[in-house]
């Protein structure tokens, strides 16, 4: 399952702050910042998703991230190379070091973790 635009935003929020009470994820936006109903609604809908969980405080919700970050996005990239890149992942290397304009540097980096996983397999 996938997050909107509006919960993945609320999601980068709270995955920064760990565990957050509304008004911290509120006061995380930039101005105009989004009504309380309306992060209400994301939580709600995001605890429905299975991606945020609660603990009780008193009358208030202490909000904590029940996905990993790191999890999140590697479904999202794994989606992308299924999606346009033929499930190849060999192409969408290919795609990202053209295009994104990367130094030698990082590109040697890159080589450096690549090698490590080739050495780990």
């Amino acid at each position: 399952m996938t997050l909107s635009n509006a919960e993945e935003q609320l999601m980068h929020y709270l995955w920064k702050q760990k565990k957050a009470f509304s008004k911290d994820l509120i006061n995380a936006y930039d101005d105009p910042k989004p009504a309380t109903t309306t992060i209400a609604t994301l939580l709600k809908r995001m605890q429905d998703k299975g991606f945020v969980g609660y603990e009780q405080v008193g009358r208030s919700r202490e909000y904590y991230p029940l996905v990993k970050r790191k999890e999140y996005f590697g479904k999202h990239v794994n989606g992308l190379i299924k999606n346009f890149f033929n499930n190849d992942a060999t192409q969408f290397a290919s795609f990202f070091t053209e295009t994104t304009n990367l130094s030698k540097t990082q590109l040697e980096q890159l080589k450096k973790i690549i090698d490590q996983q080739i050495k780990s397999k």
